[in-house]
This record gives structure tokens, C-alpha cells and sequence, in this order.
């Protein structure tokens, strides 16, 4: 302010208020913008704090995995174990794939996918009709009917119970496995039977009240070479 007044010709006593008010105006800009320039020039010190700390911690973290790798940490390294499923054996239920299964109630849900979130593409209204599964998932079982239509089911709503679909009309129920044996009843196609027994070319079922042996070239629900016991 001394320096303003004598470069104006006047003495510091002779300053009046409209003097003093520009200068203290500039004083009051220059005091602004000095601090202006403090914090513009402040945030990039921020910024590299933060860089700075940011490496830290990167270093902190590749130390400690690196520790972890090498066994020099405290602690154990966590690992995920992921479980390897073998070529046809269920990952969830290590039972053979594809197998057949039966449907529990007299109901139930085909989805997309396995969850409830995926749409219902099938329902299966036969009680006791026989599935197949070819495919697991955590608690859901991918199944087929004989037409091979199907989709994820709940594994809540089958059964191990082994059942047969006859795919044949009017097929014969026999006394023994064998196409010369007394035949005891007859059975419509579509008719859902129980296995008893079966060995390589023969079962034995049972439905209606009636039981009998019926080739399996007849029947739908299990495999050629499949027995039963």
C-alpha cells in the first residue's frame, strides 16, 4: 500500500478512503488468487498422495500373495477346489448318466434352466412315469420323456422307484421270460408299469393289479442291457 501512495504523488498521510479502497481491493485480489493457486496447485500433490498410497497397497498385496505362493506367509494360501466329473457319472450325485428315474408325484415342472427363475417349457402329469437323466446340477436333474421332451426338474419331485412306459399294443404279460409262455394279461399302449426284475432281454412289471414278463423291445424305461435286480 506504501508503495501504491508514493507512486501516486501522495503521502501515506494524505490517502484517502477512496485511496485505500482500490488498494485494499488489489491487496484482497492477489491474497484470492495466491490462494487460488495454492489450491490448484494442491491437488495434484493430492493426487499423487494417492498414487502413492494406491502403490503401497498394490505392493502390500503382490507382497502377501507372493508370501502366500512361496509359503513365507502365516497363513495357508486359500484354495478353490474345483471337482472334475467323470465321463458318465453324475458330478452331484456320482450316479451313472444317462439313468432312469421316475416322476414322484402327479406333477411336475420342466424349466429352461436349472432354477425356478427359468421358464416352465413341459409339465409331466403322469404319476410314476419313467425319465431319464442325462444331465445334474447342484439340485436339479435334466430329464427326457420317451419323445425326448423335458427339461431341469427338482430333484424333490423324483423318485428312484424304476417304472416302464409300454410303447407297444396290447403287449403281453407272460408267466416267463419267454415269447412261448402262458399269457396272463395284456396291456395298452401308454400303460406306466413298475419294474420287479429284469435281466438282458426280458422284464418283469407290474400295473393294475396284474404282473408279468414283458420283452423289452415293448416297453420304454430302460436300457437293453440293463438288469434289474
Amino acid at each position: 500500500m506504501s508503495i501504491a501512495s508514493f507512486r501516486n504523488g501522495q503521502k501515506p498521510e494524505q490517502m484517502t478512503r477512496q485511496t485505500r479502497r482500490p488498494m485494499l481491493a488489489a491487496a484482497l485480489f492477489c491474497a484470492t488468487l495466491f490462494s487460488a493457486t495454492l489450491v490448484l496447485t494442491g491437488a495434484p500433490k493430492t493426487a499423487k498422495a494417492d498414487e502413492a498410497t494406491e502403490t503401497a497397497i498394490e505392493t502390500a498385496v503382490a507382497a502377501t500373495s507372493s508370501g502366500a505362493t512361496s509359503g513365507t506367509s502365516g497363513t495357508a494360501p486359500t484354495t478353490r477346489t474345483v471337482k472334475e466329473c467323470k465321463p458318465g457319472i453324475g458330478c452331484v450325485t456320482n450316479l451313472p448318466l444317462p439313468r432312469y428315474v421316475s416322476l414322484k408325484g402327479d406333477q411336475g415342472n420342466a424349466r429352461r434352466g436349472p432354477g425356478l427363475t427359468h421358464r416352465i417349457d413341459w409339465v409331466f402329469t403322469r404319476p410314476g412315469m419313467p425319465l431319464r437323466v442325462t444331465a445334474e446340477y447342484e439340485n436339479w436333474r435334466r430329464v427326457e420323456d420317451q419323445d425326448g421332451a423335458g427339461g431341469w426338474v427338482h430333484y424333490a419331485l423324483l423318485s428312484g422307484v424304476r417304472s416302464v412306459l409300454i410303447t407297444t399294443d396290447m403287449a403281453e404279460f407272460r408267466d416267463a421270460p419267454r415269447a412261448d409262455a402262458r399269457v396272463s394279461a395284456q396291456a395298452e399302449m401308454g400303460v406306466v408299469a413298475r419294474i420287479l426284475q429284469c435281466n438282458t432281454d426280458w422284464c418283469r412289471i407290474s400295473s393294475g393289479g396284474e404282473r408279468g414278463w414283458v420283452p423289452k423291445t415293448a416297453i420304454w424305461g430302460v436300457d437293453p442291457d440293463e438288469t434289474v435286480e
